[in-house]
C-alpha cells in the first residue's frame, strides 16, 4: 500500500486525496503519474517523518519515471536535501547540480550549496587551513549571490554575511 493512504495527519490525507483526484481528471501519462505518486509519497510521508531512507527510494523510482527536467529539478532537489540532512555533503552537492542542470530558478539549492561551502569553511579553520578555509567561503559567496539575485529580499544573513566579508559586490 502506498504510505499516502496509511498516513494518520488530517491535512496529509486532504492533500493526498485532492492530489490523487487531479491525477484522475488532469491528462497526464501513467509514468508521470507513477513519479508524482513516488514524489509524494517521498515528500509527504516519509521525508516529513523523518523516514529517510523511504524517501530516497520513493524520490530514486521518481526519477526513473519523472521526464519533465523542471519537476525532475524538484525530484533531485529534495534527494540533496536527505543527503545534506545525513551529512553526505559531497552527494547533496551533486544533487543540488543536477537540480540546477535542470532548473536553474533553485535558489534554495544555491542557498544550500552555499551553507555547505560555508560550513567546510568553518571546518578549514579548525584545522587550521585559512588558505582553504577563503577558498570554501569564496564559493559560498558566490552561491549566495546567485539565491539572492534569484528572490531579492530573501536569505537576509547570507547577504549581511557578504556585506560583513566584503564579498557583496
Amino acid at each position: 500500500m502506498p504510505r499516502s493512504r496509511i498516513n494518520g495527519n488530517f491535512i496529509d490525507k486532504t492533500s493526498s486525496i485532492i492530489a490523487n483526484i487531479l491525477l484522475r481528471i488532469i491528462p497526464t501519462t501513467s509514468g508521470e503519474k507513477k513519479a508524482f505518486t513516488y514524489y509524494r509519497d517521498g515528500v509527504m510521508s516519509a521525508q516529513s517523518e523523518g523516514n529517510y531512507a523511504e524517501a530516497l527510494q520513493n524520490y530514486y523510482e521518481a526519477t526513473r519515471s519523472e521526464i519533465d527536467p523542471y519537476d525532475r529539478s524538484y525530484i533531485l532537489y529534495n534527494i540533496g536535501l536527505i543527503h545534506t540532512s545525513n551529512g553526505e555533503h559531497t552527494k547533496a552537492l551533486e544533487y543540488y547540480f543536477r537540480a540546477l542542470e535542470r532548473n536553474p530558478f533553485l535558489p534554495q539549492a544555491f542557498n544550500n550549496m552555499a551553507v555547505i561551502c560555508h560550513y567546510r569553511g568553518e571546518q578549514a579553520i579548525l584545522q587550521g587551513d585559512s588558505e582553504i578555509a577563503e577558498a570554501w567561503f569564496d564559493q559560498a559567496a558566490e552561491y549566495w549571490k546567485q539565491a539572492i539575485a534569484l528572490t531579492p529580499g530573501n536569505y537576509i544573513e547570507a547577504h549581511n554575511w557578504l556585506k560583513i566579508t566584503r564579498r557583496f559586490e
